[in-house]
């Protein structure tokens, strides 16, 4: 670990009283903003667990609200990224975080600038990505983190359990969403954070979901494009045969779509759902959308 880190950040990261810190700063959690503060300490330490970071990892923190993770990822990382939208949350931040300096923090929103703009020169061009984040921003995330040119190596958040479900399906509960994230790496879920581990408590139950990015499958733009184009076509109704979905959603005659379905092994008349990630790939490359 490096040398200019404190006392502070080397052994156990004690309590954060989430609910004291903000009424002693007159705030009240902000629904507009999807603010559900992990409180229970064995949760916040499983996040961190699940990251699995060493002492040279840089991490990109997106959400980091009043430091209760933040402090448990500089307590293992070589540097911490602590992004949060909230001016007001920025305050207790800078105050929470003052005896960690391993922790850079940034006031602003994760979705409106460049990632490697956020997280600066890294060693190796490698960074993990850890975080409780608001359920409304879930989809926008992950898919910014996964699309992005500079991809972390590992991402690791709390997301509702039924969204992480749905990510990690295998084929024959495939979703539109699930081949966005499985296309460029590995989900898995390590854990479920019950609802009344939150302040305020949400409705819902939560899970930490990771995925580990693929590094062999760096697509290009115009790869993904193609694929996420027919996949597209082939989601828009999930009810009906791939062929037809596809002739309709990309405008190319049925008996292209069918000859281009062959070609790609994959029988006419199964369900989008159906097919597993390199399926699709096989698909996108046979099936032509110069029309679409």
């Amino acid at each position: 670990m490096d040398s200019s880190l404190s006392e502070s950040s080397s052994g156990a990261v004690p309590p954060l009283d989430v609910r004291r810190l903000l009424r002693g700063a007159g705030l009240h959690p902000r629904k507009s903003l999807g603010q559900n503060f992990l409180v229970q300490e064995a949760a916040l330490a499983r996040v961190a667990s699940a990251a699995e970071i060493s002492p040279d990892d840089t991490v990109l923190e997106i959400g980091a609200g009043v430091g209760s993770l933040t402090r448990h990822f500089a307590a293992a990382a070589r540097r911490v990224v602590a992004v949060e939208i909230d001016p007001a949350l920025v305050v207790i931040l800078k105050s929470v975080l003052a005896p960690f300096r391993n922790v850079a923090i940034v006031a602003g929103d994760i979705l409106a600038q460049p990632l490697e703009r956020i997280v600066g020169r890294v060693e190796g061009g490698e960074f993990k990505v850890a975080a409780n984040i608001p359920y409304y921003i879930t989809s926008a995330v992950i898919r910014r983190l996964v699309e992005s040119p500079f991809r972390p190596e590992r991402i690791v958040l709390t997301v509702q359990q039924e969204v992480a479900e749905r990510i990690c399906a295998a084929p024959g509960k495939m979703s539109l969403l699930a081949l966005s994230v499985q296309y460029y790496g590995k989900p898995s879920i390590r854990g479920r954070i019950h609802a009344d581990m939150f302040y305020p408590v949400p409705d819902v139950d939560s899970a930490i979901l990771r995925i580990d990015i693929d590094g062999a499958r760096r697509r290009s733009i115009e790869d993904a494009d193609r694929l996420f184009r027919v996949a597209r076509a082939g989601f828009s109704q999930k009810r009906k045969m791939l062929r037809n979905t596809l002739s309709a959603g990309l405008g190319i005659p049925l008996k292209e779509i069918e000859w281009g379905l062959t070609e790609a092994g994959v029988d006419s008349k199964r369900r989008a759902e159906t097919l597993a990630v390199e399926e699709w790939i096989r698909v996108a490359g046979a099936v032509s959308t110069d029309r679409a």
